[in-house]
């Protein structure tokens, strides 16, 4: 009976934690496979984030992250602390500034070069 209750409990834990993943899609301006590595390797590694994929051609991250331990907000603000913007910060001129040559999409002639 004991073994019952257990197996009772360990399912209704991972049912509540599965109620707080949750999925976003948003902008994320970058222009090459450099700027998809940081990003994705960036988020991924944040504390909540579970999944994380960027897609170059259409500049929109999809992510799965936990809401109980970290908030969308904060996954704009680590983005942008690495030099990209997204949807709703804007990267420093400090941190765009550190990316590589090839990466500065704020650059028309670097975007067209990527096109």
């Amino acid at each position: 009976m004991i073994k019952y209750i257990l197996i009772s409990v360990l399912i209704s834990l991972s049912t509540i934690d599965q109620n707080s993943n949750a999925k976003a899609n948003f902008r994320v301006d970058g222009v090459c496979m450099m700027c998809k590595s940081r990003i994705e390797t960036t988020t991924i590694k944040l504390k909540g984030v579970k999944v994380s994929k960027w897609d170059m051609n259409t500049s929109q991250i999809s992510l799965i992250y936990n809401e109980k331990k970290i908030k969308l907000n904060d996954i704009h603000k680590s983005i942008a602390e690495i030099g990209h913007d997204t949807e709703k910060v804007t990267a420093t001129d400090k941190a765009y500034n550190s990316l590589d040559p090839c990466c500065k999409y704020r650059d028309p002639v670097v975007v067209k070069n990527h096109q």
